[in-house]
């Protein structure tokens, strides 16, 4: 005859569906398990243990067993008229695969909470905090699980929690920009998705969004020169990539040096200044410069484009940035209209007047090939010394940063009687 020695649990709803263990002896070839005198579905695990689910009942009742030896004893078994517990949030919804993290359980009918379950799994650990709050330890698990709460009253409906691998990040791009912030960077890896955080060193990111498990874009913060470790903080853990990106300095411009040219540009500048060594564009106004080359982290030098007339601001441009201003001024040539007098002695000495535009910048006037002294009156006007020569006409030039003017011909004459 089969002998029972407890039930486990010893109560549950009135609703019944609570998955009863008994224990005892003779279960061999049981044939049925009674709630009172109402027969439950039940497994015969071995000898000396059956699994059953309550049917729904009031009151106590006695839990007995049959088989072909007999009837067993009684246990008592108690419905209870508990409310079945409702779960309606668990915070966080999400952790690591190993477990560990601190769920905050919310909804009705908590109090008498006796187990919380992650899928099939036990939390690691539990505390009831209120009627309406339990505090439950994720144990470790993998995919998406349902949270349940069990009490006398019933197990609770699921809510979903998932557990995440860790991140691992491998890639940032671009891997370097300015001091001040907002630069987009990419980052990119595995395990990315439900990022709380991502940070520059020890500063968050100004923002970023989860594009995909394998994709973040984020917005880098200021700070300062140097390089700093990314990091990206998910419910699954911390990936780090050190030294992955680099602050760099703006540039900053000194000076430019001829400070003026031709329309046609075409001529080279030396611009001089700091954090010039990652120079992506020299800027003469709104135009490319032709070509640059960085001859070092203080020194650029700079094939001019065409402009128009005027001073144009020029600018460096790195990945730190764009630079402060520095002027350069275009320069029309010079233009000869009138020349008087237009002829003299060979010997010189004397003086000659253009009038004409453009004679502000002049640095040298030619009396054909040979530099003669002069003054800039303003800049219509110039005075020339004429140089000795032999009889015959010559070509006087007046050259600035801006060009050489058109020859204008002043002739020397021969004394009388030679």
């Amino acid at each position: 005859m089969p002998v029972l020695s407890s039930v486990s649990p010893t109560s549950g709803p009135a609703s019944g569906g609570t998955v009863v263990t008994l224990s005892g002896s003779g279960f061999s070839g049981a044939t049925a398990v009674r709630f009172g005198g109402v027969s439950a579905a039940f497994t015969v695990v071995s000898g000396s243990q059956i699994t059953a689910t309550a049917p729904a009942g009031s009151g106590t009742v006695q839990v007995t067993v049959t088989t072909p030896g007999g009837t067993s004893n009684g246990v008592s078994f108690t419905y209870v008229s508990a409310p079945v517990p409702a779960l309606t949030s668990a915070t966080p919804n999400s952790g690591p695969a190993a477990g560990g993290t601190t769920v905050t359980l919310t909804g009705t009918g908590l109090a008498a909470t006796t187990a919380v379950r992650f899928g099939a799994t036990p939390a690691t650990s539990f505390t009831v905090v209120s009627d309406t709050h339990v505090t439950a330890v994720a144990p470790a698990g993998t995919g998406t699980v349902q949270i349940t709460v069990t009490t006398p009253g019933g197990t609770s409906n699921g809510l979903s929690y998932t557990y995440s691998g860790a991140p691992n990040l491998s890639g940032v791009s671009p891997n370097q920009g300015s001091t001040s912030a907002g630069n987009t960077v990419t980052l990119t890896g595995t395990n990315l998705t439900g990022a709380t955080s991502v940070l520059f060193g020890a500063t968050p990111a100004t923002s970023f969004t989860v594009v995909s498990p394998t994709q973040i874009t984020a917005v880098a913060p200021a700070a300062t020169a140097g390089p700093v470790d990314v990091t990206v903080i998910t419910p699954g853990g911390t990936s780090t990539l050190p030294n992955a990106y680099f602050y760099v300095s703006p540039p900053v411009l000194l000076g430019v040096a001829p400070l003026s040219g031709p329309l046609a540009g075409g001529n080279t500048v030396t611009l001089t200044g700091t954090h010039l060594i990652e120079a992506t564009a020299v800027r003469f106004g709104a135009t490319a410069a032709t070509s640059f080359t960085v001859v070092s982290d203080t020194q650029i030098t700079a094939v001019v484009p065409a402009g128009a007339a005027g001073p144009v601001q020029v600018t460096v441009t790195t990945v730190g940035g764009t630079s402060n201003p520095v002027s350069y001024t275009y320069l029309a040539a010079p233009i000869v209209t009138t020349l008087v007098p237009n002829q003299g002695p060979a010997s010189g000495g004397s003086t000659v007047t253009l009038t004409g535009s453009n004679f502000a910048q002049t640095t040298m006037v030619l009396f054909g090939a040979v530099p003669t002294g002069f003054t800039v009156v303003s800049d219509t006007h110039l005075v020339a010394d004429v140089l000795a020569g032999v009889a015959g006409p010559v070509a006087i030039t007046v050259i600035s940063p801006g060009g050489t003017s058109a020859p204008t011909t002043y002739t020397r004459v021969a004394p009388p009687g030679i």
